[in-house]
Formats: structure tokens, C-alpha cells, sequence
């Protein structure tokens, strides 16, 4: 791509010939709107203030598919932009893009900037990184799911709000003490295969896929039907046959549910922070995502969702140094550390939590600490440091048909996981073949 130029200095300064400033412009690609939208722009102009040798133009593409699918077709037509941003369900996909991509661990080595890949949350930055640790995009907006509490209806149902929920079988007590009471939503979830699939299995400490959940190679096997998993989607199953499990749809229709206050315990992303704050009428709180205590002493860590930046191949060498300085900008500690409490997003480097912590955000807001402890707490391993698998996309829509056949009693957990098993698997077969 021909290097982009904007002309910057007044007529009069052209006129008597002195030196004109060219300022590189560097291509961004997003899929927020509304209040994350805003809060990018705002990035995004304080960048181009702090410096005069770059300028940013951040584009909206439409939502996370589109906005991937837009960067597809824009690099064929040769008319790719500087930064991509791509859901992490994407990674496999962009990795498997030959030709379509610059790494950013090369492209900050290239343009001298000053990086650190270790500056970055290991559960986090394992998303995204090769198997020697080499950062493949940056991470972005990164979330993790959490349990979030309505306690005004727990109390109103006679249950202390203050009671133990921190493993699935204490949580199954309140949904009966709440169904007695009365409540017509005990509990609702949004993204159901993030949440009760790929994050119950990474927190429990068991694969989700082989292949170290596809991080070992495209040869990978989806391994989603086990006991844990079984048990897990048999018991919420169950409870939405009592009424105890009310399901809202796939993706996070029942945000609506519980921020009017008609549910009473919510399992979804922490980056439902924003929403829950500005619309809730009622006192709630946030708790760690609960666990089985019948299959492990203690949970692992949770996995993340959310988006990185890929930095897109056939660009200028100077526009590669303004997409360094850009990235390095994004990851400081104050602008991460902002952006973590705006937004709900985890803040992706330690300096940004610190950060967080030391100007008092968490004392002040109760609960907004939880994601970052769940993620941290322990070291990553083979099953819990991400997932990496081909097709990605079109494997959660199968797997949201089984969910779906569970919670209407349809099917049984284990016959639902199965098929998904089965189905997934042809989608990585064909994946393989094509990435060789």
C-alpha cells in the first residue's frame, strides 16, 4: 500500500517556502459503538495530540464478524488497513491468514520500540502469543465472566445476600430457596459456550479441545464432552426444567433480564460492568465465577474473551513505526488503566492493575478486582491459558444448537456434548486440511 500522507503547516508557511511537516496516517479497524466507541475515539485523539509525526483514523466495520470479514476482503483487494481488531475467537483464523499478517513482536523489533511481552497478564497474553512466548497481536479489550448478584432479590426471597456462592452447589441451594420464594428468574447467562463450556473447563483444569486446545497444531479434537462438562450442562439442564435456569438466547440478551432487576444471579462477561452500573436500580455486587467442589479442591483460572489488534502485512516502514508508538500508547498504564475502569475490561499489564489499585478504584467500587484476581491467582496451564482452534465461530453456533436441545429437554448433556463433539470436529477436519 502506497504510503498515506496528510499534509500539516499553514498556506502562508507554503508560500515563503519553509519545510512542510508530513505527518503518516495509520489505518484502524474497530467493532465498538456507542460508549466503547466514544471511549476508543477519546484514545485515539489523545494520541494524535501527543505527537506530531503520526496521525490515527479509527473506522468503524460493524460488529466483531464484520469487522473481521472486512479486513479479509480489504487485504485481497490490496487496500488492507494498519491495525485490525479481531475477537479472539478470530486468532486461529488470522494465524492461519499466510501473508496477511506482521507479527507485532516483529513489528515493535522493527521499529525499535521499547516492549515487553512479560509487561502483559499471563492469562491474558497467552491468548495471543506462539508457543516460545513471541506476541502475535496485542491484546485489546479483554474480559472475563464472573457471577454478578442482585442482592435486593435475594433478600427479598429471605436469603442473606451476603451467603456463599462460590462453588455450582451452594449456587444450586439459592436457585431453590429463590424458585420457592417465587422468583420467576432465578438465574440467566449470557454467551453460553464461553461461559459454561470453554471458561468451566479452563477454571476446572481440563481440556476443552486436545492439542493443548489446538495451541500444539490444527490436528486438534475437541475434548468438551467430558465428566466435568457433562455434569455441569446435565445440572443447569435440570434447572432449567425447574424453572431455576431461565435461557435468554445466545449471545447476552439476558443482560436486559438482570439489569431490570427480573433475575437474580447472572453469569456473564466482567466487561458488564458499564451497563450494569449506569441501568440497575437495585444493590449488586459481583462475585467469582462459582466452580465444583465435587471435581476439584480449587478452580484454576478463568480464559478471556474480547478482542486483540493484528497488525496487517503490506504497509510502509514508517507507518509500522507510528503502528509501534500506537500500540506502546494503548498498553501504558495510565491509558490501560482508564480504559479497565470505564469500561469492566481487565487491564492487560500488572502496571495497569497496580495502577488501578493504587488510585483507589477498587476500594471505591467493591467487587471490580474480582475478574483481574480470578485470572491471576494462578499460573496458566495447558488447559487454561486459551483456546485456539479453527472455525471458531461457526463451532460455537453448533455448539449453542446442543445447549439449546439441553435446556428445552430435548436431550440429555451428555448426548447434546457428543454431537457437538462430533459436529465440531468435521469443521477442524476441514480447517486442517485447508492449513496444512
Amino acid at each position: 500500500m502506497e504510503l498515506k500522507h496528510l499534509l500539516w503547516g499553514s498556506a502562508t508557511a507554503v508560500m515563503v517556502g519553509a519545510p512542510v511537516t508530513a505527518q503518516t496516517q495509520v489505518e484502524f479497524w474497530h467493532a465498538f459503538t456507542g460508549r466503547l466507541g466514544e471511549l476508543v475515539a477519546a484514545q485515539v485523539e489523545t494520541f494524535n495530540n501527543s505527537q506530531s509525526d503520526y496521525v490515527v483514523e479509527a473506522t468503524h466495520k460493524g460488529n466483531y464478524s464484520e469487522t473481521l470479514n472486512a479486513g479479509i476482503a480489504a487485504f485481497r483487494a490490496g487496500e488492507q488497513p494498519d491495525i485490525l481488531m479481531v475477537f479472539e475467537v478470530g486468532t486461529a483464523t488470522m494465524m492461519a491468514a499466510k501473508g496477511a499478517i506482521k507479527p507485532v513482536y516483529e513489528v515493535m523489533a522493527d521499529s525499535g520500540a521499547d516492549f515487553d511481552s512479560d509487561a502483559y497478564i499471563g492469562a491474558v497474553k497467552g491468548y495471543y502469543t506462539t508457543s516460545e512466548g513471541e506476541m502475535l497481536s496485542l491484546p485489546f479489550n479483554s474480559s472475563t465472566p464472573v457471577l454478578w448478584v442482585n442482592r435486593d432479590a435475594l433478600s427479598e426471597a429471605g436469603i442473606d445476600p451476603d451467603t456463599d456462592m462460590s462453588t455450582w452447589e451452594q449456587v444450586g441451594e439459592v436457585l431453590d430457596q429463590l424458585k420457592e420464594a417465587g422468583s420467576e428468574c432465578p438465574m440467566t447467562t449470557a454467551w453460553q459456550s464461553w461461559i459454561h463450556l470453554e471458561n468451566l473447563s479452563a477454571y476446572h483444569d481440563t481440556p476443552f479441545a486436545t492439542k493443548a486446545n489446538g495451541f500444539g497444531g490444527v490436528d486438534t479434537e475437541l475434548a468438551l464432552n467430558g465428566d466435568v462438562q457433562v455434569a455441569h450442562i446435565q445440572a443447569m439442564g435440570d434447572w432449567a426444567k425447574e424453572g431455576k435456569f431461565i435461557y435468554a438466547g445466545r449471545r447476552n440478551e439476558g443482560g436486559a433480564n438482570f439489569r431490570s432487576g427480573d433475575c437474580a444471579l447472572f453469569t456473564e462477561s466482567s466487561a458488564g460492568y458499564a451497563g450494569i452500573k449506569a441501568e440497575a436500580k437495585f444493590d449488586f455486587e459481583v462475585r467469582p465465577l462459582p466452580y465444583w467442589a465435587s471435581a476439584v479442591d480449587a478452580p484454576q483460572n478463568t480464559i478471556i474473551g474480547g478482542a486483540s489488534l493484528w497488525v496487517m502485512a503490506g504497509q510502509s516502514d514508517e507507518e509500522y513505526k507510528g503502528v509501534a508508538e500506537f500500540l506502546n500508547f494503548l498498553s501504558s498504564a495510565e491509558v490501560q488503566a482508564q480504559w479497565h475502569q470505564d469500561t469492566g475490561y481487565l487491564p492487560i499489564t500488572s502496571a495497569a492493575a497496580d495502577l488501578t489499585r493504587e488510585q483507589g478504584f477498587y476500594e471505591e467500587n467493591p467487587g471490580t478486582d474480582v475478574a483481574v484476581k480470578q485470572m491471576t491467582t494462578n499460573a496458566p496451564t495447558e488447559n487454561s491459558k486459551g483456546l485456539r482452534l479453527g472455525s471458531f465461530d461457526q463451532i460455537r453456533g453448533i455448539i449453542d444448537e446442543e445447549l439449546e436441545a439441553v435446556w428445552s429437554g430435548d436431550k440429555d448433556a451428555k448426548t447434546a456434548l457428543d454431537s457437538a463433539k462430533q459436529r465440531g470436529d468435521e469443521l477442524l477436519r476441514r480447517f486442517e486440511q485447508a492449513n496444512r
